[in-house]
C-alpha cells in the first residue's frame, strides 16, 4: 500500500479543486465495484461483498487536501493568497508551492536581517505574505495563473525506517486504505464515498451520506499527534506506533458509544484519540436524515497540514486491519 500512497500523496488536490485525484481513484476501483461522481464531485461507489449485510454501510475518506487560493496580483507581479483550510502561518513562509500543477513559486517572507527584535518575537499575519513566482509586473503574473487558482504546498514523498514523510496524508492515507478495500475481496457488502471539500466544512461528506443514505458509516481520517518534545502525554491527542486513534468526541461528533468500545476492543493495534477537539466527515454524517451510527478510525500524524507530515507505517497497515474488522463487525449485524 505504500507505493499507492505515494502516487495519490504526489498528486495536487486542494478542496474544490479535487480532480487529478478523483480520477485517479477512479483508474484505482474501475472493475472492482460500481461507482459514480455526484453533483459535487463525490465518488460514491458499491462494493459486492460475499453476502448481504445486516445493516446498510458507508465507509468515507476524503480526497482533499489543505493548500492556497490566489485572490490578488499586486502591480510588481506577486501573488496574494488566502488558505484553503487550516494551515499555520509557520508552515508557510519560505515554502516552494505548485499552482495549476506546473508553475512554481515562493512563499516571501522578510529576510532576517530586516526583522526588528521585536518583530522576531512573533509570525506575520498571513495576510502580509505573497507568492514569488519570479513576474516583474501583474501584466505578466497574469499571463501565468488566473484569480482563484489553486496553490499546493510542495512536498516529497519518502519512507525512512518506518516512517512516512509527506504533503496531504490528510486524507491520502483514508484514500489508500478504502481503495484496499474495495480492490481486494469482501465478506459484505457496503458502499464507499470518496468524499470532496472537507478542509472547508465537511461539505461533500454532507451529500454523500444524504446520497447513500446508510444505518453505519465509518470514516477514514488521519488525525494530529503530538507525541513530540516537550509535550506532557495527556496532551500527545495520539501517538505515532500505538496504533489507530479511535475517537470518541471531537468538536463535531460524540461518537457512537458501542462502536468505539468494540474497535478498541478488536485485538488490532489501537489507542484513544484523547483530544476532544476539531472534528472531520463524521461531524455531517451522523446527522444525515435520521441520524447514522458512526466511528472515526485515523491515523496519528505528526505535524498535520504541512509540507512534511509523519505517520507510522505500522499504523497504516493496522488502519486496514481495523477498518476490515468494523466492516465484518456492523455488516454481520453483531453492532446491534
Amino acid at each position: 500500500m505504500i507505493e499507492l500512497l505515494k502516487k495519490l500523496c504526489s498528486l495536487d488536490g486542494t478542496s474544490g479543486d479535487e480532480y487529478s485525484i478523483r480520477d485517479f481513484i477512479i483508474s484505482q476501483i474501475d472493475g472492482h465495484c460500481e461507482w459514480k461522481t455526484d453533483n459535487l464531485g463525490n465518488i460514491i461507489a458499491f462494493k459486492k461483498g460475499k453476502k448481504a449485510p445486516a445493516k446498510k454501510l458507508m465507509v468515507d475518506a476524503h480526497m482533499d487536501e489543505v493548500g492556497l487560493i490566489i485572490t490578488n496580483v499586486t502591480a510588481d507581479g506577486f501573488l496574494k493568497f488566502t488558505t484553503v483550510g487550516g494551515i499555520d502561518t509557520a508552515a508557510l513562509m519560505f515554502r516552494r508551492v505548485k499552482i495549476n500543477n506546473d508553475i512554481y513559486g515562493v512563499i516571501s517572507g522578510k529576510p532576517v536581517h530586516l526583522i526588528g527584535k521585536e518583530e522576531r518575537k512573533k509570525l506575520p499575519d498571513s495576510e502580509s505574505l505573497y507568492i514569488d513566482i519570479g513576474a516583474s509586473t501583474k501584466e505578466e503574473a497574469l499571463k501565468l495563473v488566473s484569480l482563484g487558482d489553486r496553490a499546493v504546498i510542495c512536498g516529497d514523498f519518502f519512507v525512512a525506517q518506518d516512517k512516512i514523510i509527506s504533503k496531504a496524508l490528510d486524507d491520502r492515507i483514508g484514500c489508500a486504505v478504502l481503495i484496499d478495500l474495495i480492490k481486494n475481496e469482501s465478506e459484505y457488502d457496503f458502499y464507499a464515498s470518496f468524499s470532496v471539500q472537507e478542509e472547508i466544512g465537511l461539505r461533500g461528506a454532507k451529500t454523500a451520506a444524504f446520497g447513500i443514505n446508510p444505518q453505519f458509516a465509518i470514516v477514514l481520517e488521519a488525525t494530529t499527534a503530538a507525541d513530540i518534545a516537550e509535550v506532557s502525554e495527556e496532551k500527545s491527542v495520539c501517538e505515532l506506533g500505538k496504533g489507530v486513534a479511535v475517537s470518541f468526541m471531537d468538536g463535531a461528533t460524540a461518537y457512537d458509544r458501542k462502536l468505539y468500545k468494540a474497535a478498541l476492543a478488536s485485538g488490532i493495534k489501537s489507542q484513544p484519540k484523547r483530544a476532544v477537539a476539531g472534528g472531520n466527515n463524521s461531524g455531517a454524517v451522523h446527522l444525515s436524515r435520521e441520524g447514522v451510527r458512526t466511528i472515526a478510525l485515523s491515523l496519528p500524524c505528526r505535524y498535520i497540514h504541512s509540507s512534511s507530515s509523519v505517520a507510522d507505517t505500522n499504523d497504516m497497515e493496522n488502519l486496514l486491519y481495523l477498518a476490515k474488522y468494523m466492516i465484518n463487525y456492523i455488516c454481520s449485524g453483531e453492532a446491534e
